[in-house]
């Protein structure tokens, strides 16, 4: 809390050039939207309020961290198959940030065009990794703490910022791969939990699949 309100003033610098900020603990996001034809102003913007910011942390003996930097674009892939022929690189200090196609925000992998493809991938991969490991010990540590570990490690990954009502079919057949993994193995989580996906979830098609 107190680093928080050592940084509190910190908003006034993004808000002097029109860019929204985003703070967790000392995790700064600075962000803005705009049209194809203003895309450079925007980067124009970012980098003067960027620099901005990398002034006041020297004045407050911080640093920013150039190497942790990262820069995305987000839009259909047309758009950003347009903007490919702008320079919408960031300089951060000494260095020139260009931009990435996928960056992790708060444990979440986002792609430049959204689809989640990528998040859904990395906790897929997280959680058929836990199930292997469950499946060798289960025996040993009994079934109460087999479902406090399934609850933990799996099904509390699956819960976070997946959304399965709307999501594409391969989505869905990714996280639906991962509890037909999890039924295989024997492993099931407490009853009572209220992040336990239930039967209907596994019906779930998209809507133009709906008759």
């Amino acid at each position: 809390m107190g680093f928080i309100a050592y940084t509190d003033d910190l908003t006034a610098v993004s808000e002097k050039y029109n860019v929204h900020s985003h703070m967790y603990a000392d995790d700064t996001q600075l962000y803005d939207s705009s049209s194809l034809v203003d895309a450079e102003s925007v980067r124009d913007r970012l980098t003067s309020c960027v620099s901005e910011v990398a002034k006041w942390c020297a004045s407050r003996r911080l640093q920013l961290n150039d190497d942790k930097t990262e820069m995305i674009w987000f839009g259909s892939r047309s758009n950003l198959a347009k903007l490919q022929r702008i320079n919408l690189s960031l300089q951060v200090g000494t260095s020139n940030i260009q931009p990435s196609s996928v960056v992790r925000d708060l444990g979440v992998y986002m792609d430049s065009e959204l689809t989640m493809r990528n998040h859904v991938a990395k906790i897929a991969a997280a959680c058929f990794y836990h199930i292997r490991r469950l499946r060798q010990v289960r025996r040993r540590i009994g079934q109460d703490v087999t479902q406090q570990l399934v609850l933990a490690l799996v099904i509390s990954r699956l819960d976070y910022c997946i959304h399965y009502g709307r999501s594409p079919a391969y989505l869905t057949e990714t996280v639906q791969s991962v509890h037909a993994s999890r039924s295989r193995s024997g492993l099931r989580s407490s009853s009572t939990s209220s992040m336990e996906p239930s039967h209907e979830w596994h019906q779930i098609q998209r809507p133009n699949q709906l008759r």
